[in-house]
This record gives C-alpha cells, structure tokens and sequence, in this order.
C-alpha cells in the first residue's frame, strides 16, 4: 500500500508537470509574438494626456475597453460578468464607432511594455501573445483610438511621476460639475478621498457588483431620468462601455471611470500592490465579500436609487 508521504510526493510531480508544461507553453507563443510584432501594423492609439485633453476640450463620453471586453466579445465570462449574447453584440459594435466626441479607449498595450511594472509588463505580454490576432481582427486599421489607462494612471506606471498631474487633469472633467454616479452598490465613489470634491454636486445610482447587464434596460432609464446637463461618470464592468455610448446617443456626456477610485486610492498610499480598501468592493485585490454597510450621511444621501 502506497503510503501518505509517496502519494503526496507524486501529487506534487504531477502538478509540477503541469506548471512546467504551461510555462513552456507561455515562453513559446510569446516568443512567436514577439517575432510577428514587429512587422505588424499597431494600431493608433493616443496618450493618456491626449485623451484626458479631448475629454475636457469636446465635452466628449467615453467608452473603455480591456481584457474583460475582449473576453465577453469572445463569448468568455469573467470573474464579475457572466457571459451575454447582447452585450458581446453591443461591445462589438462600438469599438468601431466613429462618433468623433464618443472615445473608444483601447489597453496601450500593443507595442513597448518596458514602461510598465514587473506584474503588468508580464501579464499584457502573454495577454497580447494570446489575442493580439483577436483584437485585430476587431479594429479598424485606419481608426484612432484613445487610452483605456486613464482609468489605470498609476499601479501599472513604473515612472510615477506623471501621476499627480494626471488626477489634477482628470478632476478638470468634473470641475464644478453635478455628477451622478452609476457605481456597483459597494464601489463608494470618492468616499474616503478627495477625487471628486470639486464637482458641484454628487447623485448616485447604485447597481449590482456582479452582472451588472443583467439590469440593464432598468439602469439606462434610471439613468436618463436625470438631466442632460449633470455629468454621469460609470464604474459598472463591461456594462459601462455600452451605458455610455446609449446616453451619449441620447444627448448626455457619460464617461466610464472604470477602477479610477481605487487607483487613486492606491496612489495616495503610493501602494506597491494591489491592496484592499476598506469599505470598498476592490477585485482585484480580493476584497468580494464581507464588505460592511456605510452609514456615512453625506454618501446615504446622494444615493437616489438602488437597482
């Protein structure tokens, strides 16, 4: 009888062969990428200060987009979005919108990684090794393009030293403004910090953390109920890109902020890792459950929906 220590022993061969196997796998087809890039035409995306520029100048919406929404146009779920036929249909067709003040924001992640950190540098490298044929195949060749990082203008930087003046730009958006907020119920927008002190006024709508589309059609009318002046910043997954192109359609200016909240919380703590927040829904950094109730008045009394 084979005895505890040599079956656990041979567990770990086991995994370790698989481990192997898939980094042996990983190194090829980033190799092989490496080798096509180069003759291979990139395409035109703008800088984050480009982006955050026009945003200010044109009053412009915004849609961005990522490995997430590359996931669910491929028909793959992830983590806080089950996969949905419309939605997949929806991201598909505005990443080829050419609706001159509606940016479509792409990852800048398709030429030169040095300028990014270790564990970002590394998983965009094997991101793009893996669906660089599948994101071309979705992109214009002759559109510009504008950058989904404006949303993630820290944690990801090796130099740092642009990123205050990045958020002393991106809070221009909202100067003396009236904001509502379309945020997951435990995403807590600017409470805590100061992103958002200068804009006039604060509503939020607050939607599900998880599967957001699945309400879709009550969030867009809950959305439109509000006046065409006030601005309506997202933080709703893959959901946003599409909220924001229907309400930019429909005479509003609508921006998905994405993880901004968190990255600026990061950058205050001048954070290394992807750490938790408290009192806030934060993914990435595993912060899913057991997230307490705020009873902070000011932030109850902005809430003016909850879906």
């Amino acid at each position: 009888m084979i005895s505890f220590k040599i079956k656990r022993h041979l567990v770990k061969l086991w995994n370790d062969f698989f481990d192997y196997k898939a980094l042996f796998f990983n190194r090829t087809i980033i190799a092989l990428d490496a080798a096509r890039t180069p003759f291979l035409s990139t395409p035109h995306i703008k800088s984050i200060d480009e982006t955050i520029t026009d945003i200010i100048s044109y009053r412009a919406s915004v849609g961005r987009y990522g490995d997430g929404e590359l996931k669910l146009i491929n028909k793959q779920g992830i983590s806080f979005q089950i996969y949905n036929a419309l939605l997949s249909k929806r991201l598909r067709e505005i990443l080829l919108c050419e609706d001159a003040n509606f940016l479509v924001c792409l990852p800048d992640v398709f030429k030169e990684l040095s300028h990014y950190e270790d564990e970002p540098k590394n998983y965009w490298k094997l991101h793009m090794a893996k669906f660089r044929v599948n994101w071309y195949k979705l992109l214009k060749k002759e559109k510009v393009y504008y950058n989904s990082f404006i949303s993630r203008c820290y944690y990801s930087f090796r130099d740092k030293s642009n990123c205050n003046e990045w958020f002393t730009q991106l809070k221009k958006i909202w100067d003396e403004r009236e904001i509502v907020f379309v945020e997951g119920r435990k995403s807590r927008l600017g409470i805590g910090n100061d992103l958002f002190n200068n804009a006039k006024s604060i509503q939020r709508i607050l939607v599900p953390e998880k599967d957001a589309f699945l309400e879709y059609d009550r969030i867009l009318s809950e959305a439109k109920k509000m006046d065409k002046s006030k601005l309506l910043l997202l933080a709703i997954g893959p959901t946003a890109t599409v909220l924001a192109y229907d309400l930019h359609k429909d005479g509003y200016q609508a921006i998905d902020i994405g993880h901004l909240d968190i990255e600026y919380e990061w950058f205050l703590r001048k954070a290394k890792t992807k750490t938790q927040i408290e009192n806030k829904y934060v993914n990435e950094a595993g912060t899913t459950t057991e997230i307490g109730e705020l009873q902070d008045l000011n932030y109850l009394n902005e809430i003016i929906v909850k879906i």
